[in-house]
């Protein structure tokens, strides 16, 4: 499924922070409600602010008995929680329930629901979840149509998304399609809400299989986005219609909008469809029988997915692909690490959406119960006979943590300084580059033909050839041997050889390796996405074939390991 995230009131500015219990200043009693929700919302990016401003908008609300106040106060507090704590924000948005029960306000209670059956789902409550788009349903209703049908996309989307009930689902972005059509729905939020049902109908039947109506809606929601001038949808429909292809099994035209929908998805930082991308980029060149590509974009998303923690169950058809891959090609590290992988991702997905199983299959079988029970009664009498054994354990362990604690204490400081003298030494490198050159030249005038044994003339032709490999990055070719590029630049191996070791200074391993490195370095430092890929990933991306041989050269260069320098490396840019 492709991604498309998007809110049912307000924009949630998702900030995150601690709650103090800081008196609201006096100062601020001057501004009247509006201005200090105005005032809120145009410091998202100072939360401390926000804070003062929500404070003073309650104490007003409280000193002036005004309930509805007292909700849209609370609101704000939610919002400052909604992503750092969601049972604290429940809490708030309960708050906002309360204070605005029959008020007749155009938004409240019912974007507190909807806010509240968000939540729960994104906690897999889904039983809740949906008890609670009902209420927002029933509220909106009454007192603002137009949100009324933001509530009824929310409710499509979990059915969508969640609960798989597709063919429901598309009945109710029906039924919101046709209310928008009745409005401007080429103007402001309207634009954006007739768009999200467009991209819904589309979705659901690309779930049902039914490729035709999918392109369709694609098509249109394409050309919406176009008039409107939402680059984001744009790329988004782009996208999905690529997906679709795939389904259709027209391969080359699904690349061709994956490749043109990708880019803008980075740019957007939205990982989500970042995912989406490369799978169904995978799925692309498995059907095209171009394996090697295949397994190099599951291996992205599961590079992702380690990052992110988030997958769903759309995306795991790449896991039995990189399984046989491996299997095929003999290497059963990779083979075992997918394997793993797989396993634990199904474990994970069958936790989260047990919920969900409980609703379609009501309760477990008495069996299952009593076998549950017998295996925990003799796990628990299997602990009280490990436990004298556990406490001579534990002091060892104890013992052992203490000393391999203060390893890793000299060691994160000894890593720490290398780190900062990569970056001093990355810095200085930026500006010596001419006076680097300018050694290089005068290096080969001082070696004259006889101190190698090789014709000046040869030598100089290499140390261009040499050149030219360097800058265009000719070293990031995988599988590079000194046999291999000496065929490239027509000449005999041991005269390369023997160049590399007398101008570099370094065997030819080692000199293509730190080449290596160099780029690894600067490319790491540059890109904060590529630091989100696993390091067998970031191998393939730097011409090493493994993992081990990629940080087994990068310790050498650098002596620290490839995933604290990205640790370091993002630790400092926050």
């Amino acid at each position: 499924m492709i991604y498309l995230k998007w809110n049912s009131f307000s924009i949630l500015f998702l900030v995150t922070f601690t709650l103090s219990a800081q008196s609201p200043d006096k100062k601020l009693y001057r501004f009247t409600y509006d201005e200090l929700h105005n005032l809120y919302f145009a410091n998202t990016d100072k939360p401390k602010l926000q804070l003062k401003y929500a404070e003073t908008y309650l104490q007003k609300a409280n000193a002036e008995n005004i309930n509805i106040r007292r909700a849209k106060a609370y609101y704000q507090f939610a919002i400052l929680y909604y992503n750092k704590d969601h049972k604290k924000s429940i809490r708030y948005l309960d708050s906002v329930i309360k204070y605005s029960q029959n008020s007749g306000d155009k938004f409240f209670p019912a974007a507190a629901y909807c806010e509240k059956a968000d939540l729960l789902r994104s906690n897999f409550k889904y039983k809740e979840a949906m008890a609670n788009y009902k209420l927002a349903e029933k509220s909106a209703l009454e007192n603002n149509i137009d949100y009324y049908y933001v509530v009824r996309e929310y409710i499509a989307i979990a059915k969508s998304e969640d609960l798989e009930e597709y063919q429901e689902a598309l009945e109710i972005y029906k039924e919101c399609y046709n209310y928008y059509m009745k409005t401007d729905y080429r103007v402001g939020k309207y634009a954006k809400d007739f768009q999200n049902v467009v991209f819904g109908i589309a979705d659901c039947f690309k779930s049902l299989q039914n490729t035709d109506s999918t392109s369709y809606y694609n098509q249109l929601g394409l050309r919406e986005s176009v008039i409107t001038k939402n680059e984001h949808y744009k790329y988004l429909f782009i996208l999905n219609e690529g997906a679709n292809q795939v389904l259709k099994k027209n391969y080359n035209q699904a690349l061709d909008s994956i490749n043109k929908a990708l880019p803008k998805m980075i740019q957007y930082n939205d990982t989500g469809n970042i995912l989406a991308s490369y799978y169904y980029m995978g799925k692309s060149y498995s059907g095209l029988g171009k394996k090697e590509k295949a397994a190099a974009s599951f291996i992205k998303v599961d590079s992702i997915y380690r990052t992110t923690k988030e997958i769903s169950s759309e995306f795991l058809g790449g896991y039995p692909y990189l399984i046989n891959y491996y299997k095929n090609t003999g290497d059963k590290e990779n083979q075992l690490k997918y394997i793993t992988s797989y396993m634990q991702i199904d474990s994970t997905l069958q936790k989260n959406y047990r919920e969900l199983n409980k609703l379609l299959n009501k309760e477990y079988d008495t069996p299952r119960l009593l076998s549950e029970k017998e295996n925990l009664i003799a796990s628990l009498k299997r602990d009280k006979e490990n436990t004298y054994w556990g406490f001579g354990i534990l002091l060892i362990i104890a013992l052992c943590l203490g000393t391999f604690g203060i390893y890793q204490f000299r060691t994160r400081k000894l890593y720490r300084a290398r780190f900062e003298k990569i970056i001093k030494e990355e810095k200085n490198n930026e500006n010596t580059e001419n006076k680097t050159d300018n050694k290089s030249i005068t290096t080969n005038e001082i070696n004259k033909p006889e101190d190698i044994g090789i014709v000046q003339e040869l030598v100089n032709q290499i140390l261009e050839k040499l050149n030219h490999f360097e800058m265009n990055r000719e070293f990031l070719t995988p599988n590079l041997t000194v046999h291999s590029l000496s065929q490239i630049f027509e000449t005999n191996s041991k005269y390369l050889s023997k160049i590399v070791n007398v101008y570099k200074q370094k065997s030819f391993t080692q000199y293509v390796n730190d080449l290596r490195i160099d780029y690894a370095l600067n490319k790491l430092k540059e890109d904060n996405k590529l630091r989100k890929y696993t390091i067998h990933a970031l191998a393939r991306e730097f011409g090493f074939n493994n993992a081990e041989s990629f940080s087994a050269a990068f310790y050498k260069k650098t002596g620290i390991k490839p995933t604290y320098f990205i640790k370091e490396l993002d630790a400092d840019t926050i």
